[in-house]
């Protein structure tokens, strides 16, 4: 299920996941040591049915379409097609899926590409899911900074309408 499900999919994961008394936690995992903190926490003091670490990443850009007559020579082989962000996003969700399961989650892996901002995804993918909680570390800027510099577990609690649990970096 994409972040961007339409309401009557939502609707339809909201009455399964309330018939069946499943908690789900949605973890945001960037492969930060803040992420990883996060993480730690969620396994030791929570408990859900489920627990979906999701990795939001940001497609990258394509160059233009090849030309239609190559003169240089002999075909070039055909680009990849699988982005490098994406691959990337995977490899970090299984680091956060690894550490999940090593704190005692029931974790499940979730990469959503971006289609607006981070903090935006995070929120759309927690209601698409019906999540009862959303778990996120954060930078723990303060003073000039955090004013000047919003992180994405702020703008999750300010504008998400779902309870968020946010881990402060270590000492």
């Amino acid at each position: 299920m994409t972040a961007h499900a339409d309401v009557s999919a939502r609707e339809s994961v909201s009455e399964v996941h309330r018939q069946v008394g499943q908690e789900i936690m949605v973890i945001a995992y960037d492969g930060t040591a803040n992420a990883r903190r996060a993480v730690h926490y969620a396994g030791r003091f929570l408990s859900a049915n489920r627990a979906v670490v999701l990795t939001v990443w940001s497609p990258t850009l394509r160059g233009s379409e090849p030309p239609a007559v190559d003169l240089d020579g002999p075909p070039d082989p055909a680009p990849d097609d699988e982005d490098i962000a994406y691959a990337d996003a995977q490899r970090t969700n299984a680091e956060g899926i690894e550490l999940a399961r090593a704190a005692g989650l029931s974790a499940e892996a979730m990469c959503v590409a971006a289609t607006s901002t981070v903090w935006n995804t995070i929120i759309e993918t927690a209601d698409t899911l019906d999540a009862d909680l959303i778990v996120t570390g954060t930078r723990g800027t303060t003073g000039l900074r955090s004013l000047l510099q919003s992180s994405v577990a702020d703008r999750v609690l300010r504008h998400g309408h779902r309870p968020v649990l946010i881990v402060p970096p270590g000492r």
